[in-house]
């Protein structure tokens, strides 16, 4: 019987394009929204979540 078991790290997953999933809970209200958008936009909710977010994020005023 074997001592010890080898496994080799596999290198990076097909398809991995260096983005993470997250899970967000949004309104109803906001993903007509978001939806209605990516009608007129055609993108899909991903993309534009992802727009809007790095634009969004620059402008943002932290108070104290």
């Amino acid at each position: 019987m074997a001592d010890v078991i080898k496994i080799t790290k596999k290198g990076k997953r097909r398809g991995d394009d260096g983005c993470k999933v997250v899970s967000v809970r949004m309104k109803d209200e906001l993903i007509e929204r978001l939806d209605d958008l990516s009608v007129k936009t055609n993108r899909s909710r991903n993309e534009l979540i992802n727009l809007l977010l790095n634009a969004a994020i620059d402008i943002v005023k932290i108070e104290e």
